[in-house]
């Protein structure tokens, strides 16, 4: 406080694990100290991400015939399996594509999800959740801001009593597809883009999109 003595690297990087710090705020905490940055932001086609990759690649080509995604701190489509390549595809996203866009484009996801005021109102609790953790993203926030005015999603009231889980209902097929959701992710990372890293794996939420899938 008084600026007499320095804190080491190794004092800011234990302040910063017991805080629970993000790894980016983790690095601005060490330029400020003086010291250089310790987290960096790989791709998985690094070398260095060889055995990661191959990890999700294991993770999500075992899930099927369910369907399995892998999203990025800002909810763009990093790798996905065969069954939801063909989902995706039904709506017109691919590898690279934001989901955060297709939430707010009413002929993608709200036109597709037959519950989306339902599923809406969670993505925009799950928006803010993820910004708030990383003490504030402006692309989150601002994909918050624009679903909260979606009339359907702000005017959505919750049942009572409450559900267990809230399946996500698709128009797919000529059919309705319901899935529920449980999402992944790298405990020990210590790569910032790495750490962000979340794999979607979805399961049928009745029998008929069991059997559907199956025979698929």
């Amino acid at each position: 406080e008084t600026g007499r003595s320095r804190p080491s690297r190794s004092m800011v990087l234990q302040l910063a694990e017991a805080l629970d710090v993000p790894r980016p705020a983790r690095n601005v905490m060490l330029n400020a100290a003086g010291f250089a940055a310790a987290y960096r932001a790989r791709t998985l086609d690094e070398d260095a991400m060889r055995d990661v990759r191959a990890a999700v690649d294991w993770t999500i080509s075992r899930h099927e015939p369910y369907p399995a995604l892998v999203l990025d701190r800002h909810w763009c489509l990093v790798a996905v399996n065969a069954v939801a390549a063909k989902m995706i595809a039904m709506i017109g996203l691919s590898v690279g594509d934001s989901l955060l866009a297709a939430m707010e484009d009413q002929d993608k996801l709200p036109a597709v999800i037959e519950n989306w005021p339902e599923v809406g109102r969670h993505m925009l609790h799950r928006l803010r959740t993820e910004s708030a953790y990383f003490g504030g993203d402006p692309i989150l926030d601002a994909a918050a801001k624009k679903l909260a005015v979606q009339p359907d999603v702000s005017n959505y009231q919750y049942e009572s009593p409450l559900p267990a889980i809230v399946p996500t209902r698709y128009r797919m097929a000529g059919t309705i597809l319901s899935f529920i959701s449980t999402l992944a992710q790298f405990g020990t990372a210590e790569d910032m883009a790495l750490a962000d890293l979340k794999i979607e794996l979805m399961f049928p939420a009745d029998e008929k999109t069991r059997l559907f899938l199956v025979g698929a």
